[in-house]
């Protein structure tokens, strides 16, 4: 494969809550609207953020990260990208210099370059200072300029402007406005499945950003961002150990938390997948194996209760000694009992006994690589991933496995341990969300009758 040529801009931010998902979503609705076309990542294991950055281009939008994913992933789906695509648009994750690897890490090795943006509604002069330790604190990183966010008015943006060693770097202002703002809730952005006014709130923000100099760059001045994405190294052919299976996949408002990446994965190992909705569905689809992922099945407790049928539906998959992978959210599901903040109790599956209780501060959250599913059992790599939660579970169950966290890395729990992994029959659960594609030996073992 030869080297692909492509504008690629990595869009950060000082931390947290500025607006890198509405600006990277109204950047890439705007330039899709023109007829370009427009690729989106997501740099780290985020979940939420990439249905929104999804609906804006059209298009799959694939996570990014040194680590969890690796470099030759990574690479090779920049270079992919870069064959078909007019822009390339790579969201951050937290501020640009935290985690590691953090953002700049990943816009430095493979040359993206960083637009800031800079939430300046409680600030003028700083805003500069901001931008400029934000462009030189690294050296040899490439800066695209920084966009000011929630601005109070014209004259705010004036100032913000003037503040600049720079002027050149200076690529506009969004006003301070409720419609610019995307909902959030416990675990990040409401996505954009659950409301109907998803696209419009796009347009909204594309229209506000097609105000600036960011948004009115033409596909010439675009190409001041080319980068050059070299060839990836050849992946050895993945061995079919999935053919003739069928898997089926929980994916609705409560079972949300599917990485595209395993999906594709999956259907290079050979297997057939059927999704179906534990909230609407009477019953399994006919199916191989199961895989419950994470979602948000303490929203949806009630209606997942009363939904007999299919509960039903599982204790006979079970029975018939069929596999289950649960991640996070569908673990919690398959516990006896879920309990929300306000205290109330739902009945749930009862596969796996105990009870799973909601906390108002995250309970966990940090990379992590699961080595084996048992002692005497070890996969020829592990399977990377991470864990971001906001319950707790009690259960006499004895963990076959605990995950590690990623070496160099810190994991934040309550109990200062990797995240249990529970095998009670033809069931593996845990709170460890997994890329598949680090391991696809080992995450075609979740799904084989043989391994449980």
């Amino acid at each position: 494969m030869l080297k692909a040529t492509c504008p690629a801009i990595l869009v950060a931010a000082p931390a947290s809550g500025q607006g890198k998902t509405t600006v990277a979503s109204a950047l890439a609705r705007l330039y899709t609207r023109q007829g370009l076309t427009v690729r989106v990542f997501k740099c780290g294991p985020d979940f939420l953020d990439p249905h929104w950055l999804e609906l804006a281009s059209g298009a799959p939008v694939y996570q990014l990260d040194l680590w969890m994913t690796g470099e030759v992933d990574c690479a090779q789906r920049l270079h992919d990208a870069a064959q078909i695509a007019d822009l390339i648009i790579v969201e951050g994750v937290m501020g640009l210099y935290d985690g590691s690897p953090s953002a700049a890490d990943l816009a430095q090795h493979f040359g993206l370059h960083v637009l800031a943006v800079i939430d300046a509604g409680a600030m003028a002069g700083t805003f500069g200072a901001l931008a400029h330790g934000l462009q030189t604190y690294r050296d040899g990183l490439k800066f695209a300029g920084v966009l000011a966010n929630r601005v109070a008015s014209a004259g705010h943006a004036d100032m913000l402007k003037v503040s600049l060693r720079d002027p050149q770097q200076w690529q506009g202002a969004l006003m301070r406005d409720e419609a610019l703002t995307l909902p959030e809730r416990h675990l990040g952005l409401v996505m954009a499945t659950e409301l109907t006014d998803a696209m419009l709130r796009l347009d909204v923000a594309a229209d506000a950003l097609a105000t600036t100099p960011l948004g009115q760059k033409s596909s010439d001045d675009l190409k001041s961002w080319d980068v050059v994405f070299d060839s990836p190294e050849s992946k050895p052919a993945l061995e079919k150990s999935l053919v003739g299976k069928t898997i089926a996949v929980a994916k609705d408002a409560a079972f949300c938390f599917i990485y595209a990446a395993n999906i594709d994965c999956l259907r290079q190992l050979g297997a057939q997948i059927v999704y179906f909705s534990p909230l609407n569905a009477a019953e399994l689809p006919a199916c191989d194996a199961l895989w419950l992922p994470g979602g948000y099945p303490e929203l949806h407790a009630q209606t997942l209760a009363r939904n007999t049928t299919m509960a039903t539906s599982i204790r006979q998959h079970v029975q018939n000694s069929k596999p289950v992978w649960a991640e996070c959210g569908g673990m919690m599901a398959l516990f006896d009992s879920i309990e929300t903040v306000d205290g109330v109790v739902h009945a749930m599956w009862g596969l796996l006994p105990g009870q799973v209780t909601m906390q108002k501060r995250l309970a966990a959250l940090g990379p992590q690589q699961l080595d084996a599913f048992e002692a005497s059992l070890e996969p020829p790599e592990p399977l990377r991933g991470h864990t971001f939660h906001y319950s707790t579970c009690t259960t006499d169950l004895v963990p076959t496995v605990r995950t590690q966290a990623a070496p160099s890395k810190t994991l934040r729990s309550a109990n200062g341990k990797g995240e249990a992994l529970y095998q009670l029959g033809a069931i593996r659960a845990s709170y460890f969300h997994a890329w598949f594609a680090s391991s696809p030996a080992a995450a075609a073992r979740l799904f084989l009758k043989d391994s449980v």
